[in-house]
């Protein structure tokens, strides 16, 4: 390792499970605090399992590219069913395509890079979110509680990132910066409101007339 480049193998990265379908997502860009664009990579273990979970990049305006490095896959594209064995590159130009991918074969693995064009990059705020809720769900709320911190300190403001930290906080028994943050994040951008008022991770705080102000902030 040097300061000017580091080296790392794909199957050293961490392995973190995210969903019920078999997705794991092995981080680079955390790992190698990758700033210019998103690069991470998925793998599954079985076959049928996830290797891209089903989303658009509407949201964010992210092109994206996937490279199938190992195994075998089936993409689908807006429902358009596409045959990917190792060496496929799937390029999506248009951030609204609904897109997904399973594995056919054991042990796939699956790069993917993307970012929007003509914009400095900036993360996306599932990736703290996955890092954190795995370490929850392993009973270490301090740690998951450091990394969205660390997230929101680095990139303030991040309303999808102010809102994954006050599900986390709430989840750790932290209600009043929990209510903070999520009202934070709803003043931001208002539709969060309407995504916290289902979201399960806020059970624990609706009994707050705090959390009800927050939720009736939503429009209608």
């Amino acid at each position: 390792m040097s300061d000017r480049y580091e080296v790392v193998q794909l199957d050293a990265l961490d392995r973190i499970p995210v969903g019920e379908r078999g997705l794991e997502w092995r981080p680079i860009r955390r790992r190698l605090g990758v700033r210019p664009f998103g690069v991470n990579a998925y793998s599954t273990a079985s076959p049928g399992g996830e290797v891209v979970e089903e989303h658009t990049e509407t949201q964010l305006g992210h092109e994206e590219i996937y490279v199938v490095v190992r195994g075998h896959a089936t993409f689908a594209l807006d429902g358009e069913k596409v045959d990917a064995p190792a060496g496929t590159l799937v390029f999506v130009r248009d951030p609204a395509v609904l897109r997904t991918a399973i594995a056919v074969d054991d042990e796939t693995l699956v790069l993917a890079v993307g970012g929007k064009p003509g914009e400095a990059f900036a993360p996306s705020a599932w990736e703290s979110a996955f890092v954190a809720s795995a370490l929850m769900k392993e009973g270490r709320a301090d740690e998951a509680l450091a990394v969205m911190r660390e997230e929101n300190e680095a990139w303030p403001d991040q309303p999808a990132i102010l809102y994954n930290l006050a599900c986390i906080e709430a989840l750790a028994g932290e209600r009043d910066r929990a209510l903070v943050d999520l009202g934070r994040a709803v003043e931001l951008r208002p539709k969060l409101a309407e995504l916290a008022e289902r979201d399960t991770e806020f059970d624990a705080i609706r009994d707050d007339a705090r959390f009800a102000e927050i939720v009736g902030e939503s429009p209608s």
